[in-house]
This record gives C-alpha cells, sequence and structure tokens, in this order.
C-alpha cells in the first residue's frame, strides 16, 4: 500500500473505538473481539486487489490479464474503487451481520 494514511486512520478509530468498548463494559473479552472484528474489517476493506475487483463480475474466476491491470490504472483515494453492484451487496451483507453479531456481544 503506498498510501498508508487510510490504514494509520483506520488503526486509530479502532483503538479509539476499543478504549470506548473497555471503559463502558469493564470486559478484557469484549474489547479483544472488538479488536479481531475491526482488524478483520480494516483488512476486508484494504488490502484487497481492487484491480482483480474493478473487472466485470463475470470476469473474477479468472486471472487478471495484463491488459486488464494496464485498462485499470489506480486513481488516488476514493476514485481507485469502481462501484459494482455485487460487492456493494456482498460487503452491505457480510460487514452488515459482522456488526450486527458483535453489538449484540457487545451489549449483552
Amino acid at each position: 500500500m503506498a498510501n498508508d494514511g487510510p490504514l494509520k486512520t483506520s488503526l486509530l478509530f479502532l483503538a479509539t473505538l476499543m478504549l470506548i468498548v473497555v471503559l463502558s463494559t469493564h470486559s478484557f473479552n469484549k474489547m479483544l473481539v472488538t479488536y479481531v472484528v475491526g482488524i478483520l474489517g480494516i483488512a476486508g476493506l484494504l488490502l484487497p486487489d481492487w484491480d482483480y475487483f474493478n473487472r466485470d463480475f463475470s470476469r473474477w474466476p479468472y486471472p487478471v490479464t495484463s491488459e486488464e491491470r494496464t485498462s485499470l490504472a489506480q486513481p488516488s483515494g476514493f476514485q481507485r474503487f469502481a462501484y459494482s453492484p455485487m460487492r456493494v451487496i456482498a460487503y452491505s451483507l457480510v460487514y452488515g451481520y459482522a456488526m450486527y453479531k458483535w453489538w449484540e456481544y457487545i451489549s449483552n
């Protein structure tokens, strides 16, 4: 990752969230669960090879060709994330369920 600003910001937000959880619940286990869910969430958003996923959905089972990689030059910032309805649906379902289970665990 050439620009690690989003990673640093995400980790700072996660540390703040962990501090809030441990101060409000007084539970090390809930803080640890918050850390694991947060790290997996950050990794799921920032680590994927977006050149791979910024292609048509029907091309996902196949490797990225050199022509596709050159045609999908990544701009900087949030412009590098192409709008893909399948990706939005998949991420919404996975992250929504993870947040629901995390909140259910933390609030008990």
